[in-house]
């Protein structure tokens, strides 16, 4: 009987070394942490739970992928630097272009025109995302793909005089994004324009230091300048989008099948924005003018003279993109 006994607890004993030492499989191996820019019920935290939960499924829970959405992590100039640092490992934020301004290659103004066009444009096999994919490796963060908020308008506290002829003076202080592209076209469809950070916009507008706002889509003015717009031309000149990035540091450590998991998840949400930015570009169309906002949609036809104006500016983008750049970028989105 004390034989065993003895037996019994060496086999009791060894149970316990092999349970306590050997992990669960069910513990994920890599853990990333995802850095948003947008609060938790917005479409783009939904998106980037959508790829969290597509990693997760195709790794078995190996890698799992923690959400730091609204800033939570700092905002999108502060998180792309510790991505650049390896203290972040993915993100979907806006870039910044002061570590090299050809990153803003893709708020060039006016050489998309429809969704159609957005999902060859900013498909991963596609020339804007090889171009953006080599400026962010220089930086050390690695381009997966983009997530598509919709096309932008202008809306405004006072009516804008002949919108659709870049000739005429508007008649109102515009403002624009603090990136050249945006001023330079804002100025070529004949807006004076001022430089506002994005959350003095609605007290501007409401105290007058601005006329318009150019740089949201109908999505973004309805949620934060319901009430504050009396106007909106949906003039489609340029088209919101984030990047999912990941730092260089993260990407050399993770295994080639999780890289294609990953990049693969990021280009299905990629299209996916897409189909969501255009019902929601219509949807909340309908639901400023419903607000008492009056509400100008155009057709291509309509918009052209506006898209061949600001093309023609592209060439003054030279100096800061540089005019090789500028030479293969009209040589890919360039018209005849």
């Amino acid at each position: 009987m004390q034989r065993r006994l003895q037996v019994l607890f060496i086999l009791t004993a060894a149970l316990f070394v092999v349970f306590t030492v050997v992990p669960s499989s069910a513990e994920p191996a890599v853990m990333l942490r995802f850095a948003g820019q947008f609060p938790v019920d917005h479409t783009s935290t939904q998106l980037m739970k959508q790829i969290a939960d597509e990693v997760k499924e195709k790794t078995g829970g190996r890698v799992e992928i923690s959400l730091f959405p609204d800033n939570e992590l700092g905002d999108y100039t502060l998180v792309y630097e510790d991505l650049v640092r390896g203290s972040i490992d993915m993100a979907a934020i806006s870039v910044p272009s002061q570590f090299d301004p050809r990153l803003e290659l893709n708020y060039i103004n006016c050489f998309i025109r429809d969704f159609d066009e957005a999902r060859k444009v900013f498909a991963a096999d596609g020339w804007l995302f090889r171009k953006m994919d080599e400026f962010n490796s220089r930086l050390g963060v690695k381009l997966l793909g983009f997530q598509v908020e919709g096309f932008i308008g202008i809306g405004s506290t006072k009516s804008v005089k002949e919108p659709l002829n870049p000739e005429v003076k508007k008649g109102i202080l515009l403002r624009v994004p603090n990136l050249d592209v945006f001023r330079t076209a804002a100025e070529a469809m004949g807006y004076r324009t001022i430089t506002i950070p994005w959350d003095e916009v609605a007290g501007s507008l409401q105290n007058g230091f601005a006329d318009g706002v150019n740089g949201m889509t109908p999505t973004a003015a309805y949620a934060i300048l319901k009430g504050v717009l009396k106007y909106w031309y949906d003039l489609r000149f340029s088209i919101e989008n984030l990047n999912y990035i990941m730092s260089m540091k993260t990407w050399e450590k993770l295994s080639e099948d999780d890289r294609k998991i990953i990049s693969d998840a990021c280009a299905r949400v990629t299209a996916m924005s897409i189909d969501l930015a255009e019902k929601d570009q219509e949807k909340h169309l309908k639901l400023l003018k419903e607000s008492g906002v009056e509400v100008h949609t155009y057709s291509p036809v309509e918009l052209e003279p506006i898209f061949t104006k600001v093309a023609s500016t592209w060439d003054s983008l030279s100096e800061r993109f540089s005019a090789e750049l500028i030479v293969e970028f009209k040589r890919e989105y360039g018209r005849e």
